[in-house]
């Protein structure tokens, strides 16, 4: 599932970037896989790096607009419609095991069933230039590509009652945003290891320009070509 993440955020972000009602040029990102919450919970997003712009058809730099750089709605809904049709595509090959309380998904009309309110579902891409410059959004980023899913600083104690740690509430504002769980200490391993990655499975993935065996011609190309003058 991790891969399919990975697999169609890139494909999404350089189809709307090639279309010529929109960029209309080929982009590199790097995509940066983070899988948990503040209170360790299942949360699987990707972080992406993208440059404000790409090589156009002739060969030139094409820079996004001023403080534009894709819409945000399209990259969405195509995320979304992509993304299901590539799950229902697992599901009818085999590939998707249920367990416990979701076995009965592995059946075609129960999962069509669960899947139908996410086709109506907004579903959340957020798109941003770096506020302190590309350099703040890498040190950002790289606290997360060698790191485990909770710090000893925020350890606080282990006990009978089980395990007590700070998290963040970022539905609260303020102060409130700050506070104290604590877990029993198998659900505290639980959510834990829900963050080990898959043998194999690398937590960075570079796409487009910046793919691995055509990042050196793409990054030459992006920086020796003239700007496109549209």
């Amino acid at each position: 599932m991790y891969a399919l993440l990975f697999d169609v955020a890139a494909e999404v972000l350089l189809t709307i970037a090639a279309d010529p009602k929109h960029l209309g040029a080929r982009i590199g990102a790097t995509l940066v896989l983070h899988t948990w919450g503040s209170a360790l919970t299942h949360h699987p997003h990707v972080h992406g790096i993208v440059p404000g712009g790409g090589l156009a058809p002739d060969g030139t730099w094409r820079a996004c607009r001023a403080g534009f750089f894709l819409p945000v709605r399209v990259l969405s809904r195509l995320f979304r419609r992509r993304f299901l049709e590539e799950l229902q595509r697992l599901h009818e090959g085999g590939r998707l095991r249920f367990f416990g309380e979701l076995t009965a998904l592995a059946e075609a009309g129960a999962f069509a069933h669960w899947l139908a309110p996410l086709r109506r579902t907004e579903w959340v891409v957020y798109a941003k230039r770096p506020f302190a410059g590309p350099a703040a959004v890498l040190a950002y980023l790289s606290r997360y590509t060698h790191r485990v899913a909770i710090s000893n600083s925020r350890l606080l104690s282990m006990d009978a009652r089980g395990v007590t740690f700070r998290w963040k509430d970022y539905r609260a504002r303020g102060s409130m945003r700050r506070k104290v769980m604590t877990l029993a200490c198998t659900e505290f391993m639980r959510r834990f290891l829900l963050h080990v990655l898959p043998a194999g499975l690398h937590r960075i993935r570079h796409d487009g320009l910046l793919a691995n065996g055509r990042r050196t011609s793409g990054l030459s190309a992006a920086f020796t070509n003239p700007m496109d003058s549209s």
